[in-house]
């Protein structure tokens, strides 16, 4: 004979009780004690927050930032295409093709990024003139601003290692598919256009993703060239007026609301490209959590 109640169930003689889970109970006990005493710290402390708050909307601070996004739009956007120009010249099976390839990732990922920008903001006192075919001679101290050198040191570096992503998404597809649009006549380009690099973006998207993010706060390092983003204008800041750690929680906020708009738009393509190549169901977005968990709790009221 089998009863049971909402806590416990008798089978055989034996009662089995739901298992209470002390532990992670403890563990949550623990995590709040110490959010209350970080909370009770930071409110403590001899911050001035109305500083905090002037500054989070100064117009020099937008500039800053605007400044910062722009540039990693920039850098990524070189990083991206040398990116895949370099995969598939290492894949290719012309060995100058793939030793230059290897050669320009071996460089790049071999030395510090900061040692990247000094060397092409300083590319003038060995290069005093650029010429190009059919183009006037130009100074390279006009051509290269702080910007401008900012943005092709970064992305280069970039390229280096945005290329073994590429090429590890374009390894992850069968290559009976690329055999079979061989097959039908299909060139080379539309293949790796049209069947490869669609079917690489879910092992692409994720690193990448990961990348942008941390492109975005290594475009600090632009500051040392004479690039003024958000960082080296609360630096500026805060050496007239000593408010330094009212600053620099200024520049974190912005850091973390851009990379929270980031992050977010990362999950969005991840999923896009999740559909159909996966057996798995989507994960849910966001708002749909939401839905969920206030949709719980209706139901319970």
């Amino acid at each position: 004979m089998t009863s049971a109640t909402s806590t416990s169930v008798t089978t055989d003689g034996f009662v089995v009780v739901p298992r209470r889970h002390l532990g992670r109970w403890i563990g949550a006990a623990v995590v709040v004690v110490f959010l209350v005493w970080l909370g009770v710290s930071v409110s403590r402390a001899a911050l001035d927050w109305g500083v905090v708050r002037s500054y989070l909307t100064f117009p020099v601070i937008l500039t800053g930032l605007g400044i910062a996004i722009v540039l990693t739009i920039a850098a990524m956007v070189i990083g991206l295409l040398m990116g895949v120009v370099t995969a598939v010249m290492r894949m290719s099976k012309n060995p100058v093709t793939a030793g230059v390839a290897w050669l320009y990732v071996w460089v790049f990922r071999g030395t510090p990024v900061y040692l990247q920008l000094l060397i092409w903001f300083n590319l003038a006192i060995i290069f005093p003139v650029i010429g190009f075919p059919g183009l006037a001679p130009t100074r390279t101290i006009d051509l290269l601003t702080p910007f401008v050198a900012a943005a092709i040191g970064l992305g280069l570096n970039q390229g280096s290692y945005t290329s073994e992503v590429v090429r590890s998404g374009i390894l992850s597809v069968d290559e009976g598919q690329t055999e079979a649009a061989q097959a039908i006549g299909m060139p080379r380009l539309m293949i790796l256009r049209r069947i490869v690099l669609p079917q690489a973006m879910r092992v692409i998207i994720p690193p990448v993703g990961n990348e942008v993010i941390g492109m975005l706060k290594t475009t600090s390092l632009a500051s040392a060239i004479g690039v003024s983003e958000i960082l080296s204008q609360a630096q500026h800041i805060y050496f007239v007026n000593s408010r330094i750690m009212e600053l620099l929680i200024v520049c974190a906020i912005w850091y973390l609301a851009t990379v929270s708009v980031l992050s977010i738009g990362q999950f969005y393509l991840e999923r896009h490209y999740a559909k159909g190549a996966t057996s798995k169901a989507l994960a849910p977005t966001p708002l749909q959590r939401l839905r969920a968990v206030f949709g719980t709790a209706r139901s319970y009221r």
